[in-house]
């Protein structure tokens, strides 16, 4: 059975939590995009308001996570921001002209 243990040790920080914490926080957030990316194929109107929250709760949750794994969080959070420039600035009507 896996440890709830950092294998990095550094400052200890006010939002520490166990890996099982950030594990069902991740897979929450993750659950929840999958969901809202299907909404954005589909195109729902509730799913870019909704994909941005997303994105912006996964920028949150990763840059908690920066002590542990800097460079991972740091990709997710790039990656996260470049999520919210697509939704922000796409235009569905524009692409059947």
């Amino acid at each position: 059975m896996a440890e709830d243990e950092v294998f990095v040790r550094g400052v200890d920080y006010v939002y520490k939590f166990d890996f099982t914490t950030w594990g069902w926080i991740h897979i929450v957030l993750g659950a929840i995009a999958i969901i809202v990316g299907a909404g954005l194929i589909s195109g729902a109107g509730w799913a870019r308001f909704t994909a941005i929250v997303i994105a912006g709760l996964s920028v949150i949750a990763n840059f908690l996570w920066l002590p542990y794994y800097p460079w991972w969080s740091v990709l997710i959070i790039a990656l996260d921001v470049v999520v919210i420039w697509a939704v922000s600035t796409w235009n569905p009507r524009a692409d059947y002209r």
